[in-house]
């Protein structure tokens, strides 16, 4: 019953701040399009860098995966 009460509080907080997660987008675009006016490749290093924190969780899982794979195997 506790976990269930924290479940909802904590469901209630992240509904409640959701404005306050939407501002980042924006300001990281209009800051993006001002660097683009000036000839800057802030916006192309910015998405290879999502790229890469993107791709990261993958790859650590899959590893975590092959060598779970050949333990379980191997018995």
């Amino acid at each position: 019953m506790r976990k269930l009460a924290v479940l909802f509080i904590v469901t209630l907080l992240i509904t409640i701040c959701s404005d306050a997660f939407a501002q980042g987008c924006p300001m990281c675009k209009t800051s993006l399009e001002e660097a683009r006016k000036n000839g800057s490749q802030v916006g192309e290093t910015l998405n290879n860098g999502i790229l890469y924190l993107l791709a990261l969780p993958y790859i650590v899982a899959s590893v975590f995966g092959v060598i779970w794979y050949r333990n379980y195997k191997a018995k």
